[in-house]
């Protein structure tokens, strides 16, 4: 027997002159059941299940419009299409609203009722379906692309697609693919990883470079600055680019989006990125230039008394960009900065150049590892990425980018770097001096696993500071995260799932760069 596809309860004071629509449904695996009034209906709805409700505006007695109010106050979530004889403004509004599905105008024919039920009923599974065909064929394609020379650019595309599909499949839980793609992203980041290795320093030295978190503002912001364009820069402290992919289209309606994206440098930390975010500076050239702004900074990784101020105005200094009045500059790490921030949105919106920090994100992942209640919230990368998208919606920053959508201001969002759900630990052998982080560090001849890690002997050569003779870094690859002999259990299972940064990753490196322009 064929399985039925859907119950459609159709209520029509004219149904005996449907029979043939009826039929037609039938034959497609439907189960209509027909009625002649409203009042039917609604006792029928008490009864039993249905999918979809068709149903008449004009008949007698109780009319379609009071049907679909007593029909929603039994079962909110019956989807319900209405049949009318004439496009009425107020049905448009309530398919709008979400009142009912759809509305057809009669006279109908089979072809529109059953487009309107597959549409309705099927959707899920049809979508369903093409996601597991298109993955199928993307798999295929990045399993074959792995193995050829890859350019920045090609690893930019498979990490489009690995986090495109992993947002389609927060929608579709039921369809057995997510273990597939998350053991593709890990053979992905096991090549992408080495490829770091082999090219990273010579980014540095300027072969085949894309664009770095030095290069950002440069790239990104002062093109606008030189146009006469007032900009507001915001950087989102550890937003992946898989969670602003599910931000994204509540902010269709505000803005012309354009994405583009960059590649965070080594360690992929706060202290590091970030400071070379606003200073368009590699790490040691910060310590060598403005050794006053560097010290202890890179330490100190929730520090109200960072230097990101004054690290972009010498950068703008250094590009002969001169603004007047001059920019400004807040972080917001809790919920009164955030209101405040939300308050003075006006003032920050009428100089040419502001820059914002939002932290939500990077403190949310680090206390996620010290908290079994936000463990259970956020239990993996799609509950993350709900949290976030949750935050967002009700946070000070989309206050504050609606307003500058009524505006002429330009917005460049970003993120300094991205995190990974760390799985697997790594012995390092260290002293009492080495550093405390999870994804890096830096020490007197610390070592570990190479396969592991990517080891740094020369920081200077990667524009890193030296911090004394015989010092060498750390860096992570893939989900590994750095344990020590000592405690070795204790601390595997502490960080253990947990989302960290600092490391070598897809998630990591390549960020997102959103330009926003309000319509």
């Amino acid at each position: 027997m064929n399985q039925v596809k859907g119950q459609i309860l159709w209520a029509d004071d004219e149904i005996d002159h449907l029979k043939s629509h009826i039929l037609f449904l039938e034959q497609r695996g439907y189960a209509v059941t027909p009625v002649t009034n409203a009042g039917d209906a609604i006792e029928l709805v008490k009864k039993q299940r249905f999918d979809l409700i068709l149903l008449d505006e004009m008949m007698p007695g109780m009319d379609g419009l009071e049907a679909l109010n007593r029909i929603k106050e039994l079962d909110p979530a019956l989807p319900v299409v209405m049949v009318t004889k004439s496009e009425e403004e107020n049905l448009m509004e309530d398919a709008i609203g979400g009142r009912i599905e759809d509305y057809l105008t009669k006279p109908v024919n089979p072809s529109q009722i059953l487009s309107s039920c597959i549409r309705i009923l099927e959707k899920r599974r049809i979508s369903g379906d093409k996601l597991t065909r298109d993955y199928t064929k993307e798999f295929m394609e990045i399993s074959n692309s792995l193995g050829s020379d890859m350019s920045p650019q090609d690893w930019i595309d498979i990490h489009i697609k690995l986090s495109e599909r992993e947002v389609d499949l927060d929608a579709h839980p039921d369809l057995g693919l997510r273990q597939t793609l998350l053991d593709q992203r890990r053979e992905c980041n096991q090549v992408y990883s080495r490829y770091i290795e082999d090219n990273y320093l010579t980014w540095l030295q300027g072969y085949d470079v894309p664009i770095l978190s030095k290069d950002l503002v440069r790239e990104k912001v002062i093109p606008h600055l030189r146009e006469d364009k007032r900009v507001l820069f915001v950087v989102v402290d550890n937003l992946k680019l898989d969670q602003w992919l599910v931000l994204e289209n509540l902010l269709y309606d505000y803005f012309t989006i354009t994405r583009d994206y960059y590649f965070s440098i080594l360690p992929t930390a706060t202290p590091y990125s970030r400071n070379s975010l606003f200073a368009g500076l590699m790490p040691s050239q910060i310590e060598a230039d403005y050794p006053d702004l560097w010290v202890h900074s890179e330490d100190d990784e929730t520090s109200l008394n960072r230097h990101e101020h004054a690290l972009l105005d010498h950068l703008l200094e250094r590009e002969g960009i001169v603004l007047k009045p001059e920019t400004k500059y807040i972080k917001v790490m809790d919920a009164d900065e955030a209101k405040n921030a939300a308050n003075q949105v006006d003032s920050f919106l009428s100089v040419p150049l502001s820059a914002m920090v939002f932290n939500f994100v990077d403190i949310m992942s680090h206390r996620r590892s010290d908290s079994e209640l936000l463990k259970e919230i956020v239990p993996d990368e799609a509950a993350f990425r709900s949290l976030t998208r949750t935050w967002f919606e009700h946070s000070a920053l989309i206050h504050i980018l609606k307003a500058a959508a009524r505006t002429d201001v330009t917005v460049v969002l970003t993120s300094d770097h991205g995190s990974i759900r760390t799985m697997r630990g790594a012995t390092v052998h260290a002293d009492r001096q080495t550093s405390t982080n999870v994804r890096y560090k830096y020490g007197r001849s610390i070592r570990t696993d190479s396969k592991q890690a990517f080891e740094i002997k020369d920081p200077q050569k990667y524009g890193l500071p030296a911090r004394g003779l015989n010092t060498n870094y750390l860096i992570a690859k893939e989900d590994f995260y750095f344990v020590y002999p000592t405690n070795y259990h204790k601390y595997l299972a502490l960080y253990r799932d947990s989302f960290q940064h600092g490391g070598i990753s897809l998630e990591e490196m390549i960020l997102p760069v959103i330009t926003l322009v309000g319509k």
